[in-house]
């Protein structure tokens, strides 16, 4: 385990370490071990590892939480082969969870995130507290069997105009939207030690099949999640297309919805300085 939290420790140098659990090594770093309450542990999204997260959002929970983030098997720093399903992904991620000896947990998933933090939700209730759900769907929702094509779409914008393919997956392409996506990929490089592996090709492909099956599953009946779930998103998503936060937010018995205008699939990274308040303004409640 880490020890606590100094007064300079931030995302951008907090080290990786690992633990074991069901046979896999999962890299992972935490912030904030000092403060009191159940850790947030952070569920990330498609293609992604560690330094994927937005410092600004892992900073501003570590100021009154201890925070967790972790590689999914087979991905990043990583071990054993990639889970297919976003069943398989919540089982290995209550396995992390109760390998770093954890009783309950808040959970904030974006993205594929959010789709691994329902499951974990439904699979293990007393396991969970509060989930900050963002830029994603229910089961079965309208488009996200389709994140595959537009991933890819916009992975080839991207390499014929020589931009990161998350400007326009996680952004508009209004100047707002193009300035806070620049913002959002310049604050990815303020790590320079110890950055983690990027995501294998195969990795890739393993989490688009769980993505396809995600998104032709019947749909979800979430009126068992009893927890206080804050749910936000753009009202331009792309990847995970809007209507699906607006669903997933009547879906849930108790929940409160976030929409910024102007912004896609990354609102909470553009809009990171009024959300994180409320993010932490929710989790204190």
């Amino acid at each position: 385990m880490a020890t606590t939290q100094t007064s300079n420790e931030s995302w951008k140098d907090v080290p990786t370490q690992s633990i074991t659990a069901n046979g896999v090594r999962f890299a992972y770093r935490e912030m904030g071990t000092g403060n009191p309450g159940p850790p947030v542990v952070c569920l990330i999204h498609l293609a992604a590892v560690l330094d994927n997260w937005d410092p600004r959002v892992i900073d501003s929970l570590a100021t009154r939480h201890h925070v967790i983030a972790f590689d999914n098997r087979g991905v990043g720093a990583s071990s054993g082969k990639p889970a297919t399903s976003m069943e398989q992904m919540a089982s290995d991620a209550i396995a992390f969870i109760k390998a770093m000896g954890l009783k309950q947990v808040d959970l904030f998933g974006f993205s594929m995130g959010g789709m691994i933090a329902q499951e974990i939700a439904l699979m293990e209730p007393n396991l969970v507290r509060k989930m900050i759900l963002t830029g994603t769907g229910p089961a079965g929702g309208k488009g996200i069997s389709s994140v595959a094509r537009v991933t890819y779409y916009d992975m080839l914008r991207g390499l014929l105009t020589h931009q990161d393919p998350k400007q326009f997956l996680f952004f508009t392409r209004t100047p707002s939207g193009i300035r806070a996506g620049k913002e959002f990929l310049q604050r990815l490089k303020e790590r320079t030690n110890d950055r983690d592996k990027e995501i294998t090709v195969s990795a890739l492909q393993a989490q688009l099949k769980a993505l396809r099956h995600w998104g032709a599953k019947p749909p979800a009946d979430l009126s068992t999640i009893k927890q206080p779930v804050l749910v936000a998103n753009g009202d331009s998503d792309r990847m995970v297309p809007s209507e699906n936060t607006h669903d997933l937010a009547q879906r849930l018995p108790n929940s409160e919805l976030i929409i910024y205008p102007d912004s896609g699939h990354g609102a909470v990274f553009q809009f990171h300085a009024d959300f994180m308040p409320k993010a932490l303004a929710f989790l204190a409640r």
